[in-house]
Parts: structure tokens; C-alpha cells; sequence
């Protein structure tokens, strides 16, 4: 019954960079690229590394990327955690991209993950025994019409841990029992309040310093931004930009999970599904 997921890159046999990158959070205002190098190479072969930092004083924003030669290596890594930098305990991620109709929930680290497209030929049982391949199933969820006893469409399935709630949506969509399944973070109210708190802000602290920033969240699309650093990579001009994954160099904070596909509608509580 498994069946793999999808992620539109059919037909090419090289792994995409993005699911071969990580990004990490929570970095000290001290740690270098040389730093991120020395302890992320015993997962495997690095291609690139970057630590973000401020324009002005050089220091680290407080967060990075990493990208290995293979997906492999970051199974490795993450399966590794937790990591310890410079003598601090980071928040090492998958670097999941983010469209940007659902960009608050990049802020929010979930187990819980949110699937559509569910119908009656799907059991929870299915769902169990297919998402376990991404990691330790705690329970699955469909949800019913209270008249009809059917499915309404959609579901939940909760991890014991975040990333393999980045993993499933790093893949975007799952065939289940024959069927299509797209999946996104399953965030609740409170947590897309809490992302939309987050990203107020980083807006806010965005205005204040006069940065342009590009990729998440700002004028330049995908990853990068008119404040390149010059790699070529996610962003429509090429390079990481300024990008807002969190709070000030060494804060440590508002980091959360990149990416995501959350968000149910009109956030109803989970009455509306997601299309």
C-alpha cells in the first residue's frame, strides 16, 4: 500500500538542493562559516555554507544554511540532533520552501501535519502505516462528517517530533492508496496567531533598521533578495539575501520551522479544508 511522495521534479535523477539543505537557528553572534563547516562535515560532504550576517557590525544574525552533497546527509544530520555549536545548542531545520499565500507559518515548528484530498477509500490505518516510513506515528486523524459518517476531506497525522512534518512537506504531495494526498503543517489557531505575531515583528524590526530584504517574506522571490550575498541559488536575484528566519544575531529566538503549507481557509478551528 505505501506508495512514495512527489515534489514535481520527476525525471531527473539529481537530488533538489532543497532537500539537500538545512538551515540553522540560534547560532552565537561569533560563529563562522569555518565554525559551521568543522562540525557539519561528519554528516557528509558539504557543498555550501553560509552563517548570515548583520550588514553593519559583521556578527552573525544568529542563524545559517547548510547544504550537503546528498539528501542522505541530512537523514544523518537530523537524526543527530541535538547539535552543539560554539558551545550553544542550535535549532538545526529542514530548509523547507514557502510559497506566498501561506507565509506566516514559516515561524512555527509542528508535529502535527495536515492532509487533504482524504476519501472514503483511505483508512487512519493507511495513513499509520504510510507516513511511519518518515518517522514514529503517534496517531492519525480523518475527519468526518458528524450527518453522513464520510470523510470531509482532510485529516491529521501526528509525529513524535517536527522534522518528519518537514520532511512529508518538503515532498508536497503523497499517493495513498492510489490516491493524491497534499499535505501542510498542521498548525492550530493559536499557532497561526503566533506566527502572524512573529512575523508583525520581524517587520516591524525590518522598518526600524532600513533593511531591503528579499526572499522570505520580502520583495525578492524564493529564497533570495535584492541584498545578495552573490551565490546563486533560491532567489529570483540569485543568493540567501537578507533572509528572516528569526530574531537578531545571537537572540536565538523566532526561528521555527522554514516553510510550510499550514493554514485551513478561514481558520475556522479545523472546520474549513484547505484547497
Amino acid at each position: 500500500m505505501a506508495e512514495e511522495g512527489h515534489n514535481g521534479n520527476a525525471g531527473g535523477d539529481a537530488e533538489p538542493e532543497n532537500f539537500r539543505k538545512i538551515f540553522v537557528g540560534g547560532l552565537t553572534g561569533n560563529t563562522t562559516d569555518e565554525v559551521m563547516r568543522e562540525f557539519y562535515q561528519q554528516f557528509g560532504e558539504l557543498t555550501d555554507i553560509i552563517v548570515m550576517r548583520d550588514p553593519n557590525t559583521k556578527r552573525s544574525r544568529g542563524f545559517g544554511f547548510v547544504t550537503f552533497a546528498a539528501k542522505s546527509n541530512v537523514d544523518a544530520a537530523m537524526a543527530a540532533r541535538p547539535h552543539v555549536i560554539d558551545g550553544k545548542t542550535v535549532d538545526p531545520k529542514r530548509a523547507v520552501p514557502r510559497d506566498d499565500k501561506n507565509r506566516n507559518e514559516s515561524n512555527v515548528s509542528t508535529k502535527r501535519l495536515y492532509v487533504s484530498g482524504v476519501r472514503e477509500d483511505h483508512t487512519e490505518e493507511m495513513f499509520t502505516e504510510y507516513f511511519s516510513k518518515y518517522g514514529t506515528v503517534v496517531k492519525s486523524e480523518i475527519i468526518l462528517d458528524k450527518a453522513t459518517n464520510k470523510p470531509r476531506g482532510f485529516g491529521f497525522v501526528t509525529f513524535d517530533d517536527y522534522d518528519p512534518v518537514d520532511q512529508c512537506v518538503l515532498l508536497r504531495s503523497h499517493m495513498i492508496n492510489g490516491f493524491r494526498c497534499d499535505v501542510k503543517k498542521g498548525l492550530s489557531k493559536d499557532e497561526m496567531n503566533k506566527a502572524q505575531s512573529n512575523r508583525d515583528r520581524m517587520d516591524r524590526m525590518g522598518r526600524s533598521r532600513g533593511d531591503v530584504r528579499g526572499g522570505h517574506g520580502g520583495p525578492g522571490a524564493g529564497w533570495g533578495g535584492a541584498a545578495s550575498t552573490g551565490r546563486g541559488g533560491w532567489g529570483q536575484q540569485g543568493g540567501y539575501g537578507e533572509f528572516r528566519y528569526g530574531g537578531p544575531a545571537g537572540g536565538g529566538g523566532g526561528y521555527g520551522a522554514q516553510g510550510g503549507y499550514g493554514g485551513y481557509g478561514a481558520q475556522q478551528g479545523w472546520g474549513e479544508q484547505s484547497g
